[in-house]
């Protein structure tokens, strides 16, 4: 099994007192499978996505990944293991501004020590991304942004890709073009897949889906 969460509990402190977002959580991913992670506004799908790609941590309960517990390790330790086995895809694409499309794509790779010159080159042309590898992302639209991201994430070829709302900010027909990206690649390299939608449509393309609920799996 690539990923399991047992019993992931996370509370912020809010102005209104303690807010538990996780009530105990489980879930489980295998290598090569796509898991859709739907539900309301606020039910704590994004927060469980952050805990499982290493952005924060629980304040309870395991999360092994690739055989390793993500929850037992310090900033830096989860840091590591992000970069070299985990490609995030967000919804706001976060890409640098600064750099290029080229070195937006191989940016965590290089940084995890597993930049491939020729995997780099051929997401770029996988995803459509030949002529803009010179441009800055301001030059570009949503849907070749979020094209950028995705090539991004696959770059150091992750064990697990998490996905939050990667297709929220595009129109329909853009979104269903790089949604069809990315499941290809991800097929084709053996990742497993979470994702986190409101779209039914996407949600329904998935291997399994599961539903959160009031930070519950319902």
């Amino acid at each position: 099994m690539l990923l399991t969460v047992t019993d992931i509990r996370k509370t912020y402190t809010t102005a209104d007192g303690p807010f538990a977002v996780l009530q105990g959580v489980d879930l489980s991913l295998d290598a090569g499978e796509t898991l859709a992670l739907t539900g309301e506004s606020g039910s704590g799908k994004s927060t469980l996505l952050h805990l499982i790609g290493g952005l924060d941590a629980p304040d309870a309960g395991q999360i092994m990944l690739n055989g390793v517990d993500i929850a037992a390790l310090d900033d830096a330790g989860r840091a590591r293991l992000r970069r070299g086995t985990v490609g995030v895809v967000f919804q706001q694409f976060n890409l640098i501004p600064s750099l290029k499309v080229a070195d937006n794509i191989a940016f965590q790779a290089r940084l995890a020590g597993q930049h491939d010159p020729d995997w780099a080159a051929t997401l770029a042309d996988r995803m459509g991304l030949g002529p803009q590898l010179g441009k800055y992302p301001e030059q570009l639209s949503g849907g070749q942004q979020q094209r950028v991201a995705i090539a991004r994430a696959l770059a150091c070829k992750p064990r697990l890709v998490l996905a939050d709302e990667p297709t929220g900010n595009l129109d329909e027909a853009t979104a269903e073009t790089v949604m069809d990206l990315m499941l290809e690649l991800v097929a084709e390299t053996g990742a497993g897949l979470l994702m986190v939608t409101h779209s039914q449509a996407l949600a329904g393309r998935m291997s399994r889906r599961l539903h959160l609920r009031a930070g519950q799996i319902a």
